[in-house]
């Protein structure tokens, strides 16, 4: 069925703490191309991207919204200290080597490969600013 609308994702957002550390390691542990790296009205604007696909990743710090007031700018910084904030869902085709790769560059481990009885194989860290990250490969390898 052609219901006329062709809708992609475009971008999503991460807070960081720390852009040269996110840049460490989503560019050089995770292989992601920083597409833009551009300060802005005292702000920094990183995108990085898999070169397989369009869709990118901003790299952002907590609060970016220029309405957000004090209160609500240090709320969303101690939930991003906290790891509270939420984090991405990324597929690859071997999610034992990608681990390996990951956990050798010193990430924190929240879970190692295992297969999930929804047809995936995942393991998960947290980034240096504490999002989780999760790394699916479909069954079937």
């Amino acid at each position: 069925m052609d219901t006329g609308n062709d809708v992609r994702l475009a971008q999503c957002f991460i807070a960081v703490d720390d852009h040269d550390k996110a840049l460490a390691f989503y560019r050089d542990v995770l292989g992601l191309e920083v597409r833009n790296d551009v300060g802005f009205e005292g702000m920094r604007w990183v995108t990085v991207g898999s070169p397989e696909q369009d869709a990118e990743i901003v790299l952002e710090p907590p609060a970016a919204n220029p309405d957000a007031s004090p209160g609500d700018k240090q709320a969303m910084a101690e939930l991003l200290a906290k790891g509270m904030l939420r984090g991405v869902n990324f597929t690859t085709t071997d999610c034992d080597a990608l681990f390996e790769r990951v956990r050798a560059a010193g990430a924190d481990v929240l879970q190692e490969p295992v297969d999930q009885p929804y047809g995936v194989r995942d393991c998960a860290f947290r980034d240096p600013a504490g999002n989780m990250l999760r790394f699916m490969e479909r069954s079937g390898r």
